[in-house]
């Protein structure tokens, strides 16, 4: 804390002040004090650790400096009350009190409403913002050169990421890593049997850096790619839409089994205090975790505001300040925590557990718009190739090409949510008049009634029923064209429009239109704002991928290809992900 100051202007003006790190003295007027308070801005924007002339003996005489303060939710209560307290002090600077007003706000809302990247409510301004974690400011400077935020290097608490289960399954006090906690398809939980919840990674730092540390577990590579499509489509079918859901899930008030929630040390302390009939033990992964750190962020450029916005976050950094945010569940920034709060008879730990790094902003924007990317719902045009060589032996498994393909195909549903639109068509040549292709389930949602089923029901028995046709040819570029016509027609822009293709064959219609003909039209029709991406699985010893890579190409989808039609289903997961990948390039 720097030198007290008298409440008198013109003594103000004319006070000797001291220099951090200096003996020497120096005397100056107004322009003086205005360019101290501009140096201090700066050496306040790198990051150092400055000290601010104020006087908390009271009697300001001039109007009062008021900053505003947006604080993470949880946080606000009691910033508020420590807040309380300064401005009754009367810490004054230039012989103005600094009146400080703390609001709540969610994290997620402001970072949109600083960018301008989401959608956002209420008014998101402030000299001073307290988010939950570092991860907000990262995903602003990565949406806007324009913002004025500094990052004053102060942490105002501290709260791992913990998760929650019920007492009853705490008790079998089986060990855990995020490696345990991936779901290993979108029905199944992981591989720990865990059914693991997170709140909606757009609005929560904790279920966004879950997707992170999940991430981390699976890895990198394509293989990974496709686990990690699987994980996070499975995570999305218990997600919570905000906390307030979490807590009803894990309580059991929502109806659903418990499942493990993960959550920060401090919320699933709030979730304890509020449900003292349903309470949950706490769990640390083996490994680390990730911990939100409450930055303490400035948004001004303004000197005078910037000395008032360090009066106060030195304050807060304070013994007293502190005591007071580790009674509310939190930990300061050293780990320290209230042992009386953060009790160990809920399984909370004294010792806080190992960091594991924070993601980049690179990595927190890729995560997000994977995550939105696969929560846009499908809408998909399956087209079965019935050609005679689909009637061919799969050597070693008892299987012809058709019954392979459909068994994956039927697996492949799994991957969708039930209002995942999705329909079938099957193709050879003229088995439709004089059209190589037929519909066999118009495109539906896979929860609608059909006779006296659902949608998935009827494309399960029409897979299950499909046969190839004798000596049939491959009628494949008529299919595809008539079917991007039909998706493009019916085009729907909350989803994302795709056909699929399973073929073991080259085109051999002589009576269809060519490759290059196709490519034109294709490239003459394809609409960027309205995409309608072709992806082809081909299989077999004589396939040539390359006509269908050109049109993967020309619609922005994608091409695989294998020897062995065993390794459609895999194959089938890799495609997905397309929707993560930053372009749409074949595959």
């Amino acid at each position: 804390m720097g030198r007290h100051r008298g409440n008198s202007p013109d003594e103000d003006d004319h006070r000797p002040r001291r220099r951090s790190g200096r003996s020497r003295r120096r005397r100056g007027r107004g322009g003086a004090i205005t360019a101290f308070a501009a140096a201090f801005a700066v050496l306040l924007g790198l990051g150092v650790t400055g000290w601010v002339l104020i006087d908390r003996q009271g009697g300001c005489g001039r109007e009062d400096i008021s900053l505003e303060v947006l604080a993470a939710s949880e946080l606000s209560p009691v910033l508020t009350r420590i807040a309380s307290s300064f401005n009754a002090e009367e810490h004054s600077l230039d012989g103005r009190c600094v009146q400080v007003e703390v609001r709540g706000a969610d994290s997620a809302n402001v970072a949109y409403g600083i960018s301008g990247a989401g959608p956002t409510m209420g008014d998101t301004s402030s000299h001073v913002w307290i988010p939950d974690s570092s991860l907000w400011p990262s995903l602003v400077e990565r949406s806007t050169e324009n913002a004025v935020l500094t990052d004053t290097g102060t942490a105002v608490a501290h709260s791992p990421l913990v998760l929650a289960l019920p007492r009853e399954a705490a008790e079998d006090g089986e060990a855990t890593s995020w490696a345990t906690l991936v779901p290993t398809d979108t029905a199944a939980p992981g591989n720990g049997g865990y059914d693991v919840r997170l709140i909606d990674p757009v609005r929560s730092s904790s279920g966004l850096a879950t997707l992170a540390l999940i991430k981390g577990a699976i890895g990198d590579g394509q293989e990974q790619q496709a686990r990690l499509i699987a994980a996070f489509q499975g995570l999305q079918q218990g997600v919570a839409a905000d906390e307030e859901a979490a807590f009803s899930a894990l309580s059991g008030d929502s109806g659903d089994a418990s499942p493990v929630l993960v959550l920060s040390e401090q919320a699933a302390w709030r979730y304890n205090n509020e449900h003292e009939n349903a309470p949950a033990h706490v769990n640390y992964p083996e490994g680390g975790t990730y911990t939100l750190d409450y930055p303490y962020l400035l948004r001004t450029d303004d000197p005078l505001l910037s000395r008032a916005a360090e009066a106060f976050r030195a304050e807060l950094t304070g013994d007293d300040a502190q005591s007071l945010i580790r009674g509310e569940g939190f930990r300061s920034a050293d780990g320290t925590a209230d042992t009386e709060v953060l009790r160990s008879e809920a399984g909370f730990q004294k010792e806080i557990p190992a960091e594991l790094p924070s993601p980049s902003g690179g990595a927190v924007e890729q995560l997000t718009r994977a995550w939105n990317q696969l929560k846009l719902n499908t809408r998909m045009l399956t087209v079965l190739d019935i050609s005679g060589s689909m009637a061919e032996a799969v050597p070693g498994t008892g299987l012809t090409r058709m019954n392979v393909t459909t068994q994956a195909a039927t697996e492949g549903l799994s991957l969708f949510p039930e209002d995942a639109e999705i329909g079938l068509w099957e193709f050879s040549v003229r088995i439709n008049g004089d059209l190589d292709y037929r519909e066999t389930v118009p495109i539906r949602p896979l929860d609608n009634e059909v006779e006296g089923g659902t949608q998935h029901q009827a494309l399960t028995t029409a897979l299950a029923g499909i046969e190839p046709k004798p000596d049939g040819d491959t009628g494949l570029y008529d299919t595809i064209l008539a079917a991007y016509r039909e998706m493009s027609r019916t085009y729907k822009a909350d989803r994302v429009n795709t056909i699929l293709v399973l073929t073991d064959g080259n085109n051999d219609d002589e009576g269809s239109i060519s490759l290059d003909e196709l490519l034109t039209t294709l490239e003459e029709e394809f609409v960027p704002d309205r995409p309608v991406a072709v992806i082809s699985i081909a299989f077999g010893p004589d396939i040539d991928p390359e006509p269908l890579e050109r049109i993967a190409q020309v619609t922005k989808g994608a091409a695989y290809s294998t020897d062995d039609p065993t390794e459609i289903g895999d194959i089938f997961l890799q495609s997905f992900a397309l929707r993560i990948a930053d372009t749409g390039e074949e595959g």
